[in-house]
């Protein structure tokens, strides 16, 4: 099994691992930013092309909230820990509807049996390659919100409790598990209706939350461990996939694409990745680390299987973050 000291000198290490509680403010500044701006400029300006950019960007952004958010799980966004998961909770896991606290554990488990049969995220790399096909129809019901009716659908039943309990107990339930995504959402609501602008959570929050999160999320899944040439290799079971500037905006937040790097060296905060992906090239390393030049090469190797009719191997709607 490999070590770090295979990969990095101890100086190296030290800073490549340095956080920085402003670097981390910044970055979850930047994707609100982003957000706010969008909405803005279609409340501004409405006109189709305003509304699909908004779309988006927004959902690119709700990816990049929920890449900070994992970023925390790790320990990474903030150098203080109580400001971590607090943000990492508050600002960027419960508008997306998803928990710190629960992600974490499952998060962990996925690094330490990476590509294992002990992997909670092994059936996401396990059904591909497929065709072309099979990834249309995902790609569908991404974009038409089936996808996100599924999902919200299962963990809204999960939240309630057993099925046969009264419906008080349910609610109750509900709200417990819950609380923090719904208060967070409710806030955004609140905030907009106080501006007068109440129909752009529905609009520019939910709408890009239920497609184009959904389609970039599949997106990233699919490049960070399908089809990899050897899943007991840490430099060939994942893989970093180049992206431009265009691709980062709006489908790669928050350099996610140098996944390698980041499983390799889960001490580096995700703004010194494409550091360690340097220190990387320049040891040699190159040749040996599963390296794609864009995520279409990706999705190319990624449908490279048989046809397939109806519902083929692995089209099932769970997406790990």
């Amino acid at each position: 099994m490999s070590r770090i000291g295979d990969f990095l000198s101890l100086e190296q290490m030290r800073r490549l691992g340095a956080k920085s509680n402003l670097v981390g403010g910044l970055l979850v500044l930047h994707a609100w930013a982003l957000i706010a701006g969008s909405m803005v400029l279609f409340a501004w300006w409405p006109n189709p092309f305003t509304f699909l950019l908004g779309v988006m960007v927004i959902g690119g952004r709700q990816l990049g909230l929920a890449i900070l958010m994992h970023d925390a799980a790790h320990g990474l966004l903030f150098a203080d820990r109580r400001l971590n998961d607090r943000v990492g909770s508050w600002f960027c896991a419960f508008p997306v509807f998803t928990s710190l606290t629960l992600y974490r554990p499952y998060h962990l488990q996925h690094h330490r049996f990476t590509q294992q049969a002990q992997d909670p995220d092994l059936g996401l790399s396990q059904a591909f390659p497929t065709s072309r096909t099979s990834l249309r129809r995902k790609i569908v019901r991404d974009l038409t919100g089936q996808t996100a009716f599924l999902r919200r659908g299962e963990q809204i039943r999960r939240a309630l409790g057993p099925a046969d309990a009264p419906l008080g107990v349910q609610l109750g339930t509900l709200w417990a598990r819950e609380k923090g995504s719904l208060v967070a959402n409710l806030v955004l609501f609140a905030g907009l209706s106080a501006a007068g602008y109440w129909w752009l959570y529905p609009v520019m929050w939910l709408l890009p939350l239920a497609t184009w999160y959904q389609l970039v999320s599949r997106i990233r899944n699919i490049a960070e461990h399908a089809v990899v040439p050897d899943n007991d290799d840490p430099l060939r079971n994942t893989r970093t996939t180049y992206a431009n500037l265009l691709m980062r905006l709006l489908v790669a937040p928050y350099w996610v694409n140098y996944h390698l790097e980041h499983h390799l060296f889960l001490f580096v905060p995700c703004w010194r990745l494409p550091q360690a992906h340097r220190a990387l090239l320049e040891a040699g390393r190159g040749p040996s680390m599963e390296l794609k030049p864009g995520y279409l090469a990706v999705l190319k190797a990624a449908t490279s299987g048989p046809a397939t009719n109806g519902r083929g191997r692995g089209e099932r709607g769970t997406q790990h973050i």
